[in-house]
């Protein structure tokens, strides 16, 4: 038979005034005024974060003392459970472990219910939300040795690997529901409405590759024990899917303009509106159609009457267009898809360097040439063709840049509409998901010797995005509330789990407990 105390004792937080009391006298002592100020600051880190977990031990504490005994708490699946015990349990906060030990209700063959734990919204596992959120805020910029030497930091306790991974999934679970759940206000009648989508690989454990993908690794034969041969491959990638989504004002420009943009050095460059309401994410699990299909999803958030105009900007990869075009027709919105000016320009300097020598004016001038006729709404057709003219007539052998670079003009000439796009001010380059490839991707995921499990990954990427949202703090309160659902308000009838703590009738005070 164990007693459970009832009344609150008459100084409370006693233990954490006698520390902070030692505290101060230490400081006031001349070993501490001849010590030098590292040392100090050495001292108070330990001595106050020991402060700091007395402070919560105590509160905790004053909560245990104050719950009453419920004469019966019923859970969801209909069962009362009257029978009480004190339980312990133990959380890892960000001071340090505490107690937090409370009365758990039980059922013959029922699991147990403890109010207490709801109304603290106690975490499913050991470590505190504060911790939780630490670690989720520091995966998604540094490495796992990297957040656990600042877990430790902190803390004073040192998280493994596998536990860190593991609280990221958790931290990353309701990244969905927070975005379908997000209303948008505000956006301007005027603005375009962006779509973009990209994709960059990354190295994952063999057995988290897609099919096709594993298979040839699992084939693949190395020619040499110490090195690779040329064409073998030490790891293989499964693909990472991006999008992002976002509003911006007209921009009107002029053919002389973009030229003028793109040299190096320019001077009086007018204000550029800058992109409002931007989401972006990245994705290792879902497909790219998946991805696409969530991104116009986001759309229809920002235009739900879906009265502005959409452009989709794209690199030319013919199944995203061919994806793009299917939801399209599905969702019934109007689009324009036009093919990102940045890559048309990359095959353009490519191919220049079959007709001019690299690094000259000649070929700034060549390249400058068919970016004007392009921008002015010449048919990429008639531009191709004259390039490939031009490398017949001159009898060349290695070519096969320039042929490139006419292909990608006819096969992508119905998304090159750049004089309408310059008209209506839109966008014509995929500045902003370069951008989010770049740091959502290879500036976290790619790093040397990194080998990611899939959740692990898709964890990182979710709250990478977050964070680069600007959604962190908004998604981790909405987060917590979907804690508290899961782990404890579900457990109950009707949804609602009763206050230990509030004064009722129906509660007693019992001194002892069986």
């Amino acid at each position: 038979m164990q007693a459970y105390p009832t009344a609150v004792a008459e100084r409370k937080y006693a233990t954490a005034v006698n520390h902070f009391e030692s505290i101060r006298g230490f400081l006031d002592t001349e070993q501490a005024r001849q010590m030098p100020h590292d040392e100090v600051e050495t001292y108070l880190d330990r001595e106050g974060r020991e402060l700091l977990r007395l402070l919560l031990q105590e509160h905790l504490d004053d909560r245990k003392q104050a719950e009453r005994r419920l004469r019966v708490v019923t859970g969801a699946d209909g069962a009362d459970r009257r029978q009480a015990v004190l339980a312990p349990v133990k959380l890892g906060s960000l001071f340090g472990e505490v107690d937090a030990s409370r009365l758990l209700y039980q059922a013959p063959t029922r699991a147990g219910l403890a109010p207490l734990d709801a109304l603290l919204n106690l975490p499913s596992g050991y470590y505190s939300h504060g911790v939780r959120r630490l670690i989720a805020w520091h995966v998604a910029s540094n490495s796992y040795e990297e957040v656990r030497d600042e877990t430790a930091a902190v803390t004073g306790k040192r998280v493994n690997k596998r536990q860190l991974e593991e609280i990221a999934i958790s931290a990353a679970c309701d990244f969905d529901a927070f975005y379908e759940s997000q209303p948008v206000e505000g956006v301007a009648c005027s603005s375009h409405l962006v779509l973009s989508f990209d994709g960059k690989g990354i190295v994952v454990r063999t057995q988290d590759l897609r099919d096709a993908t594993r298979k040839a690794a699992q084939q693949a034969e190395h020619k040499l024990d110490k090195r690779l041969s040329k064409g073998e491959k030490r790891n293989r990638k499964r693909m990472t899917e991006v999008s992002a989504v976002y509003v911006i004002e007209p921009y009107v420009r002029t053919t002389e303009g973009i030229v003028g943009e793109l040299r190096p050095l320019r001077e009086g460059e007018a204000q550029r509106p800058k992109p409002l309401f931007k989401r972006v994410r990245a994705s290792v699990v879902d497909n790219m159609s998946d991805v696409i299909d969530q991104a116009f999803g986001l759309a229809d958030q920002l235009d739900p009457d879906k009265a502005k105009p959409r452009i989709v900007l794209v690199d030319g990869n013919k199944d995203q267009i061919r994806l793009v075009r299917k939801i399209v027709k599905e969702r019934g919105v109007r689009v324009a898809i036009l093919v990102d000016l940045i890559h048309v320009l990359e095959y353009l300097w490519k191919a220049a360097y079959c007709f001019c020598d690299d690094g000259t004016k000649e070929a700034e001038q060549w390249v400058t040439e068919r970016l004007t006729r392009l921008l002015d709404g010449e048919d990429p057709s008639r531009i191709a063709a004259g390039i490939r003219r031009s490398a017949t007539r001159r009898g060349l052998t290695a070519r096969k840049p320039a042929d490139d670079c006419a292909k990608y003009l006819i096969n992508n000439r119905r998304w090159l509409n750049y004089p309408m796009a310059l008209r209506e001010g839109m966008p014509i380059a995929t500045g902003v998901i370069e951008g989010a490839c770049r740091y959502l991707v290879k500036d976290r995921m790619d790093r040397t010797g990194a080998r990611w499990s899939l959740s692990g990954a898709e964890a990182v990427l979710r709250l990478r995005a977050l964070r680069t949202n600007g959604d962190f703090d908004a998604y981790w309160q909405f987060h917590l509330d979907q804690e508290r659902q899961r782990n404890h308000c579900q457990k109950y009838l009707d949804n609602t789990a009763p206050n230990p703590l509030a004064a009722n009738d129906n509660h007693s005070r019992l001194r002892r407990i069986k």
